[in-house]
C-alpha cells in the first residue's frame, strides 16, 4: 500500500511533464506536418494489419457495442455520450479504464466504449493495453498477434509493426502478447511516456481508451497517470464493495475519474433498455 501511495504523489508531481522524444511513430498514413494533425476523414489502414471480427466471435466475447440491434447497445452509446461530453469540456483526448480489483469487467468495456466511440464518425479510436502483467485485448478479437507493446519496450519494434485494425471502421488495437512482471517500471519509463505523447497527439480528433490494471492489486494505474487524461471506474455489482470502490477512489485522488461503470448488473430495466 506504501508504494501505491507513493505512486499517487509521483503521478501528481509528473501529470504536467511530458518526454521529450516520440519514439515508435505510427505509420498508418504519411504525417508530413507534426504541425497539422490527420483528420479521421483522411485516415486509411493500408499499412495496418487488419483482423476479421465474426459475429459468433463478438456475441461470445460480449462485444455488445459492435452488435447490430443487441439491447446493450444503446447502453453504450449513452456512456460514449457521457464521455464524449465529459472529454470535449475539458480538452482531454485520452481516458484510462481501471477497476478496484480482478475480475470488474473492465477490459470488456473498454473495448466496448472503445467501438462506441469509434462508431462517432468525427473520431479515430486508439484501444491500448497497457495491463502489462495481464495483456488480453486481443484475445476478445480472437487474434493472436506476432508483436505485442512488450516488443516495442524490449526489442525497439515499431508500433506500426504491432497495430492491428478490427473490421470496426476508425478502430485500431495496440495490444500486448507476453506478461510484463516489472510492469510498473516500464510504464513509469521514457519510452511510455515518449509513446503516449506520440499517439495522443499525431491525429487531431483521435480519442485513445487505456485498458490498465486494478488500482488496489498493483501500482500501474497510479504509474500510468501522468500519461492520461482521465479515468473511468468499472465496478463489479454483487461483488465490489463500497469499501474497495471509495478505497480505490481516495488512492486516484488527483486523478479526474469521469465517472464509475456498474458492470454485470441483473437489473431488469438495463437488460431491457
Amino acid at each position: 500500500m506504501e508504494r501505491i501511495r507513493k505512486a499517487v504523489e509521483q503521478a501528481a508531481k509528473d501529470r504536467k511533464h511530458k518526454a521529450p522524444d516520440k519514439p515508435g511513430a505510427e505509420t498508418l498514413v504519411p504525417v508530413s506536418d507534426r504541425a497539422k494533425p490527420v483528420l479521421a476523414s483522411d485516415v486509411q489502414f493500408t499499412q495496418t494489419r487488419s483482423v476479421v471480427v465474426s459475429q459468433t466471435t463478438r456475441e461470445r466475447h460480449r462485444l455488445v457495442a459492435g452488435i447490430p440491434g443487441h439491447p446493450l447497445r444503446d447502453t453504450y452509446r449513452m456512456l460514449r455520450t457521457r464521455v464524449l461530453q465529459e472529454m470535449k469540456a475539458n480538452n482531454w483526448n485520452t481516458i484510462a479504464v481501471t477497476s478496484p480489483a480482478t475480475g470488474c469487467g473492465k477490459t470488456m468495456t473498454a473495448i466496448n466504449l472503445a467501438i462506441s466511440l469509434a462508431m462517432d464518425l468525427s473520431h479515430l479510436v486508439l484501444l491500448v493495453d497497457a495491463d502489462l502483467r495481464n495483456p488480453s485485448l486481443h484475445t476478445y478479437f480472437d487474434y493472436k498477434p506476432e508483436y505485442g507493446l512488450n516488443d516495442f519496450l524490449f526489442n525497439d519494434v515499431p508500433v506500426s509493426d504491432i497495430l492491428f485494425h478490427p473490421d470496426i471502421d476508425r478502430l485500431t488495437v495496440l495490444p500486448g502478447r507476453e506478461p510484463i512482471p516489472e510492469s510498473a517500471e516500464q510504464l513509469a519509463s521514457p519510452k511510455v511516456a515518449g509513446l503516449m505523447e506520440d499517439l495522443r497527439t499525431r491525429y487531431s480528433d483521435r480519442i485513445i481508451v487505456v485498458d490498465v490494471p486494478p488500482v488496489l492489486s498493483v501500482d500501474d494505474a497510479l504509474t500510468m497517470a501522468p500519461n492520461i487524461d482521465c479515468m473511468m471506474m468499472v465496478a463489479e455489482n454483487g461483488r465490489t464493495t463500497k469499501e474497495d470502490l471509495y478505497k480505490a477512489i481516495d488512492l486516484l485522488d488527483g486523478i479526474p475519474i469521469i465517472g464509475t461503470v456498474l458492470n454485470k448488473s441483473n437489473n431488469k430495466v438495463v437488460d431491457k433498455y
